[in-house]
């Protein structure tokens, strides 16, 4: 498992633990001496939110058993109370919550979220723009998507950042947003139009005027964005110009949005898994969206009766002016099937898991796009975990697969913190090395203006991998850091000319001492490789 990064998906274990705890209502009663110390507090703290029985009666059946396309608990409550709400009220579920009036849908709402809806709505959003903050034609984008580019280098040349070193010491904050109904944010802006584009923890996506900070339009998904948002480019000075901007959402729906007015042109569920999610960015090219799909079935697994896994992460191809789907490729071939039984007599799935946590990398040359997986959710382990996989981008047929770590398979049934009974954690128990940032495809200097093209890597276990496009053979490895579950690349290297960027994490972790037993320092900081060799320049 990646990208929460770890430290979240603990925390989102703890939501789901609380909110089961406080359906099921196992706790022992109080000892005659507690209850005595603060009886109205203890009263108060014991009684049922008013939400919980209704939640029971209607949504339960489907949201807290493995109901085909019905998404989990966890996933709701991560929606948000407006969004859990919005849902009932005339949304998705309008028809599952027809007999609950308003009051009660409300009730459930904040149940499942834990937010009070009067206090979310007080919260203030960014004043609104005048007319003279309208969509700007000669602004086009400087990005061909997340990456800057589409080998992801992130490298933003001088004359589309428009920030010189000198320049840069002398900034100054010039406007700040404050993101109502949120505690996070993950959406990385992006920019075209004279407007940033950015999407929220609780659903909503925004422009906002680049110079003055002001909200030309806003737009409310079905639950939180946290892939970048990707611009279309346009011809500059073309006055009809209304391209769309394109993001995804936490339940596995894709978005095409005016970039002028935030009209919705279409949206997309790319994935019917109930634990499907969408974290990295899609890919914008040549009239076609690639969709990387994650999930979060990792989670579920902490239940010994839960039967792991039936998640394969996939990339989905879709027409970006239709969404139409074109073509699907799991990073997994077969479908999960009955692979053994856990000490708890639950059923095996396998092979299952290897999540798309990164942004595919386009190879314009070869035709082609480049993934990193993360691990297998059960065992037995398989070849399509930790891997750098390439993909035809016409078809999506796999043409070469390598994987960096085998034997890798890990679920949160693995986590003595959050269980006593471990039995559905893999045999194999981690190492849990995700490839969680986008691999970077480089052209080489050879002196003479041409050079070899290398695709270069990094995942959690802190090693760097250079590795030839052409079939995938690994052209030179560097351990830059020690890894570990939280530890290694886990977003965002960078590289331009011959230099590639390596942040690594190394956070200290209490589980990385016993799972890893290192005998090394962690390294966290910010390293620079020579591109044709993985030696350490600084």
């Amino acid at each position: 498992m990646h990208t929460a990064p770890r430290f979240l998906l603990l925390c989102l274990i703890v939501s789901c633990s609380l909110l089961l705890t406080a359906c099921t209502d196992s706790s022992p009663p109080p000892t005659a001496d507690v209850a005595a110390q603060d009886e109205p507090q203890a009263a108060e703290a014991a009684a049922a939110h008013p939400g919980e029985a209704l939640y029971l009666k209607h949504c339960a059946a489907c949201h807290d058993q493995a109901m085909y396309k019905a998404p989990s608990r966890l996933f709701v409550s991560m929606m948000g109370a407006h969004n859990i709400l919005q849902a009932m009220n005339g949304g998705l579920m309008a028809q599952q919550a027809a007999a609950i009036d308003e009051p009660g849908r409300r009730a459930i709402a904040e149940y499942l979220s834990g937010q009070s809806l009067d206090q979310a709505n007080s919260q203030p959003d960014a004043p609104p723009c005048n007319d003279s903050s309208d969509f700007d034609v000669n602004l086009t984008p400087v990005s061909a998507g997340w990456g800057v580019d589409e080998r992801n280098s992130r490298h933003q040349p001088l004359a589309s950042g428009g920030v010189s070193d000198d320049e840069a010491a002398r900034l100054e904050v010039k406007w700040v947003f404050a993101y109502p109904n949120a505690f996070k944010a993950r959406s990385q802006p992006g920019y075209g139009g004279g407007a940033i584009y950015f999407g929220s923890q609780d659903g909503t996506v925004r422009a906002l005027d680049a110079k003055t900070g002001c909200l030309r339009w806003a737009f409310r998904a079905t639950a939180e964005v946290r892939t970048a948002v990707v611009v279309a480019p346009w011809q500059a000075g073309d006055e009809s110009a209304d391209p769309n901007i394109y993001f995804g959402d936490l339940l596995a729906r894709v978005y095409a949005v005016s970039a002028r007015s935030g009209e919705l042109r279409w949206q997309r569920k790319v994935e019917d898994h109930r634990d499907a999610t969408l974290t990295a960015t899609p890919a914008l090219y040549q009239g076609r969206l690639y969709v990387p799909v994650s999930s979060l079935e990792v989670v579920p697994a902490l239940d010994p009766s839960y039967a792991c896994c039936t998640f394969r992460g996939s990339v989905v191809a879709l027409d970006a002016a239709s969404g139409a789907p074109l073509w699907k490729t799991h990073t997994i071939d077969e479908t999960p099937r009955p692979a053994g039984t856990t000490r708890a007599g639950t059923t095996i799935l396998a092979p299952s898991g290897a999540p798309v946590w990164t942004s595919p990398t386009i190879d314009t040359q070869r035709s082609r796009l480049y993934i990193g997986t993360g691990e297998n959710y059960s065992s037995p382990a398989d070849g399509n975990s930790d891997a750098i996989i390439a993909m035809d981008l016409e078809t999506g047929q796999k043409i070469w697969v390598s994987q960096q770590t085998s034997g890798d398979a890990w679920n949160t049934g693995c986590l003595s913190e959050f269980t006593t009974d471990d039995s559905n954690c893999p045999e194999e128990n981690g190492p849990d090395y995700d490839f969680g940032s986008s691999p970077i495809l480089m052209r080489l200097d050879n002196g003479t203006g041409g050079g070899q093209d290398l695709l270069v890597a990094g995942q959690k276990s802190g090693v760097i991998a250079g590795l030839n496009p052409q079939d995938g053979s690994v052209l030179w490895r560097n351990p830059v850091g020690r890894g570990g579950v939280q530890g290694g690349v886990h977003f965002g290297m960078a590289a331009h000319g011959d230099t590639v960027y390596v942040p690594i994490n190394d956070m200290a972790y209490p589980e990385d001492l016993t799972r890893y037993q290192y005998t090394t320092e962690a390294r966290p900081g910010l390293y620079a490789l020579d591109a044709r060799d993985g030696t350490l320049l600084w």
